[in-house]
């Protein structure tokens, strides 16, 4: 067999392999600590699946809970987890776990008895995928504990990341490797922005939106998203073309008009706030792991060319297009960003719901589910207050659906002469 048929066939595979860590009509749960309820890098987990998978059987529900460690999550799991039934997870404890000082063994022991019996518990409630996640990181310049420095405090989660790894393989289930994902792009941005740029945020380790995007990229990863969103072809001579996801709606020339339902990830404005996930892109793989949108161009007759996607224009070389130009990357404005903010928004107010949802209401039905069992009415009324819940909630996940809708947007390329 020649080389480059067999390396489509291995690309081909390995596509169908990563897709296939979410299994049809997959139930993901957001599962960790205050980082966790921050709801962001769930909120960007969310947005990914729903709108640049081009699929509509999957549903989230994320479990953060401020101050938790992995084995508060164990001991409420079998109780929460009951309200979404989920069956794939992904779980980042260790920040808490670590007790915001030097590592010593019994921190890790603790850290290791508390997530198996979280991986156990998750397995008991029929989650069949789990993407397991080492905590974070901090950042030395912004953490600032009694108790210990940053740089050490960051030896310790290390270690922690390491046992999340073992466990993970144990269990054949994948590793996030949250840990290395923010680590290493924290002291690329550092070295380019300053000591005052601040991903992980003001305290040092309840990371900015910066910070969140990573923390999203790893699990994502994780999953097995390759990140083939869309291939464009655009021929000067001929007609377009479009991968899955995508209808050429019409096409002349250097021009096609296309209807998609698979959208590229939309970033913030601000390339230098920490508040902002586009401040983090140059020191990270996310768009080159996960969020490739390239448009391809033909027979190009001249050495350079302007392309104009909704309201933006940019130039590149013949080179260039002919490679492939990752539009998500190139462009700060893309016409899916309304449609894009429309459904963030709608994410936000639902994962709102579910913290007030688990932490006000589900979590205190351990305390009476002795005495639903003796007594029938309270049993009667326990029920009927789940089933309302859950409509509310199923509400406001509709909503969010609602929101995942085809783009129209027009691709148009100009030979410069």
């Amino acid at each position: 067999m020649r080389i480059l048929p067999l390396l489509a066939v291995l690309l081909s595979a390995a596509s169908l392999r990563a897709e296939s860590l979410l299994p049809p009509n997959a139930r993901v749960a957001v599962i960790g600590d205050s980082i966790t309820e921050q709801k962001i890098y769930s909120k960007y987990i969310e947005t990914y699946l729903l709108a640049c998978t081009g699929r509509s059987d999957i549903k989230v529900f994320q479990f953060g809970w401020s101050g938790e460690r992995a084995g508060g999550f164990a001991a409420r799991l079998e109780n929460d987890l009951a309200i979404f039934n989920p069956n794939v997870a992904t779980t980042c404890y260790g920040m808490n776990d670590g007790s915001y000082k030097a590592y010593e063994a019994a921190i890790g022991a603790e850290y290791e008895k508390n997530m198996r019996a979280v991986i156990a518990g998750l397995q008991k409630v029929g989650v069949k995928v789990m993407a397991v996640g080492s905590p974070g990181g901090v950042d030395p310049d912004f953490f600032k504990r009694p108790t210990v420095e940053g740089g050490v405090y960051n030896q310790n989660l290390a270690q922690l990341r390491d046992i999340a790894k073992k466990l993970a393989a144990e269990n054949k289930q994948p590793f996030a490797n949250v840990h290395d994902t923010m680590m290493d792009a924290l002291a690329k941005s550092k070295a380019a922005l300053g000591k005052d740029y601040g991903p992980f945020g003001g305290d040092g380790f309840h990371p900015a939106s910066a910070g969140q995007l990573l923390m999203a990229q790893a699990f994502l990863k994780a999953l097995g998203f390759d990140g083939e969103i869309a291939t464009i072809t655009v021929d000067m001579k001929g007609q377009g073309s479009a991968s899955s996801g995508h209808v050429v709606k019409a096409s002349q020339g250097g021009s096609v008009t296309l209807e998609s339902t698979k959208w590229p990830f939309v970033f913030d404005a601000d390339p230098k706030s920490a508040g902002s996930n586009r401040s983090i892109l140059p020191f990270t793989t996310f768009n080159q792991d996960l969020n490739r949108f390239t448009l391809v161009v033909k027979n190009l007759g001249s050495a350079k060319a302007k392309v104009t996607w909704g309201a933006q224009g940019k130039e590149f070389s013949r080179e260039q297009l002919e490679t492939g130009v990752n539009l998500a990357a190139e462009f700060t404005k893309t016409p899916f960003d309304g449609a894009f903010a429309n459904l963030s928004n709608a994410i936000a107010l639902k994962e709102s719901f579910e913290t007030t949802l688990i932490k006000s209401l589900v979590t205190h039905m351990r305390v009476i589910a002795a005495e639903a069992a003796e007594e029938p009415k309270v049993a009667a009324a326990l029920v009927k207050l789940k089933k309302k819940l859950g409509d509310e909630h199923a509400r406001m996940d509709a909503n969010v659906r609602k929101q995942v809708v085809p783009v129209t947007h027009t691709i148009q390329v100009e030979e410069i002469r």
